[in-house]
């Protein structure tokens, strides 16, 4: 391993799914709460790419499903930039996921093993599908100069297999591995006892649904936090919580009733 350039700041790019917005605050909040590091997160909203991306798949579970690729674009090749699913939280200092760069890797990522998902379907009753490399692009860290490959016209036309299962990289050599402690996978995997990033692939607390996931206790105490910093009590959050799970439970139903 090649000791990585030093950089001063931490670039983060977090999925946002209108669905699921709250999410990607709680996460955002619990990056920047712990991190040794200035931090620039920029969320990968597909409403600001304007004409960057036209593409639409019916069958993509997150309105970033494939617009996670386009971070080396706008990072323009140039340095390191960490994709993650919003549906996460960061329980430790993001500085030391920042410090396992390694340069001479195209992407790193952790490299889960094959598995069966435990449930068929997923947070507002999308269907769960195995294969392989599955929940790898769900955090990455790009190399943007070796990632030249994943333009916009590539993102927008290649297959979801080709992306997701990083065929793009080229040799799998140059796929780095991370530590799993850097992306657990909750309810898909056993319980640990300090996870760094935690991933609620099958839903998270912000859903009715999955209000007593394993380690909802967590992202609660994220979310007070939040709330507390901006002059609101415990009691707001509860309040505010609960009309977030009502508009997802609707945004759902929504969704049923058109497919």
């Amino acid at each position: 391993m090649i000791k990585p350039t030093w950089t001063p700041v931490i670039d983060v790019f977090i999925g946002y799914d209108s669905k699921e917005s709250l999410a990607y605050h709680v996460l955002a909040h619990s990056i920047m709460r712990r991190s040794s590091m200035p931090v620039r997160i920029t969320p990968i909203r597909k409403s600001n790419l304007g004409k960057l991306y036209f593409r639409d798949d019916p069958q993509a579970s997150t309105e970033f499903s494939l617009t996670r690729f386009l971070v080396p674009y706008l990072m323009d090749y140039v340095g390191w930039g960490i994709f993650m699913d919003c549906d996460m939280l960061m329980c430790d200092d993001i500085a030391k996921l920042w410090r396992l760069r390694d340069d001479t890797k195209t992407v790193m990522c952790v490299q889960h093993p094959k598995y069966t998902p435990t449930s068929r379907t997923k947070m507002n009753g999308m269907p769960q599908t195995a294969y392989p490399r599955k929940n790898w692009s769900s955090l990455m860290m790009f190399n943007s100069r070796m990632c030249r490959g994943l333009t916009p016209r590539a993102v927008d036309e290649q297959t979801p297999a080709f992306l997701h299962r990083m065929t793009w990289a080229g040799r799998e050599e140059n796929i780095g591995p991370l530590p799993p402690e850097w992306n657990v996978l909750v309810g898909e995997q056993g319980l640990r006892e300090n996870p760094k990033l935690l991933h609620w692939t099958l839903g998270g607390p912000w859903w009715h649904a999955y209000s007593d996931a394993p380690y909802a206790d967590l992202w609660r105490a994220e979310f007070e936090s939040l709330v507390n910093e901006n002059g609101g009590s415990d009691a707001t959050a509860a309040s505010i919580l609960n009309a977030a799970r009502n508009q997802n439970d609707r945004n759902a139903q929504t969704e049923a009733s058109a497919g």
